[in-house]
């Protein structure tokens, strides 16, 4: 629990999400959502456009009502630097999600995508899979493999476009302790017959995949949520398949947030959704 929820004297207890651009996040519709079900009255949450030139200054104006802070791209390597401790999870992508701002005034960096990811294929009933595949090789592919991590037990398959990213993508299989290999993006065809399927790129990406996905497909986790369904999951689902949505991993690392932040377990997940859903419907 923070030091700001115990002290009476601060009337506000602020948190927000920064990044470039924000305007899109819905970030604070989550928060916002989990505080009013937890009767939290005095809680706000906000979203700041922030790039890393402005970052260290941002950190510098907080005050002792800061609670907690989520980070989008492009700061999730470039806070670590501001933080007094990064957990393991954070550690282990050198990539942090999370700020939280302890009872004795210490930055502590966490990383919620990750067990949100856990979290939310475990939801679709996806407690363990024996082999995977992953579409995109950038910061959420990296998310994704320490996800795998948790749950797969055999050999994760990631497609990429280029021996750079896939250089990038073996070593962090072999800093994660899994079996990585990498393939061409060209035969991207062949990751859509695996039992899980991890798409990680931007809209649109995965869109020609759609034609080709198999009569009894698996699982699918695209990690978009907006536009939704993209053209992959559509079809996916058209032939029976299961799939993650997005926004199920943007509920889950937001509860882990919510959790850290204010101290209150377990956070409303059925209102979070709801209210996620609700503001996509009403884009």
């Amino acid at each position: 629990m923070n030091g700001v929820m115990m002290s009476g004297n601060v009337r506000e207890i602020r948190a927000a999400v920064l990044g470039k651009p924000i305007a899109h996040s819905l970030s604070p519709v989550l928060h916002r959502a989990a505080y009013e079900e937890l009767g939290l009255t005095d809680w706000s949450y906000d979203r700041f456009e922030v790039d890393e030139a402005a970052l260290p200054g941002f950190f510098a104006d907080l005050g002792p009502q800061w609670a907690g802070l989520s980070v989008t791209m492009p700061l999730k390597r470039a806070v670590i630097p501001l933080l007094d401790e990064i957990t393991e999870t954070a550690a282990s992508v050198e990539a942090v999600n999370t700020v939280v701002f302890t009872e004795d005034g210490r930055r502590v960096g966490d990383n919620t995508d990750i067990p949100g990811m856990v979290a939310a294929l475990r939801e679709h009933g996806i407690e363990q899979v024996d082999s995977a595949a992953v579409l995109g090789a950038g910061a959420t592919a990296s998310s994704a493999l320490a996800a795998l991590a948790r749950i797969c037990t055999g050999e994760v398959v990631v497609y990429v476009r280029s021996e750079a990213r896939a250089a990038e993508m073996r070593q962090w299989g072999e800093r994660l302790d899994m079996d990585v290999r990498t393939a061409d993006w060209a035969d991207a065809a062949e990751a859509l017959r695996a039992p899980l399927v991890v798409a990680t790129t931007p809209a649109g990406a995965t869109d020609a995949l759609s034609s080709l996905v198999p009569e009894r497909p698996a699982t699918l986790f695209d990690v978009l949520y907006d536009p939704w369904p993209t053209a992959l999951a559509a079809r996916w689902s058209a032939y029976g398949g299961a799939v993650v949505s997005g926004l199920d991993l943007l509920v889950h690392q937001a509860v882990l947030q919510v959790e850290q932040m204010t101290g209150r377990t377990p956070a409303p997940v059925g209102a979070m959704r709801k209210a996620g859903e609700q503001a996509l419907a009403a884009r």
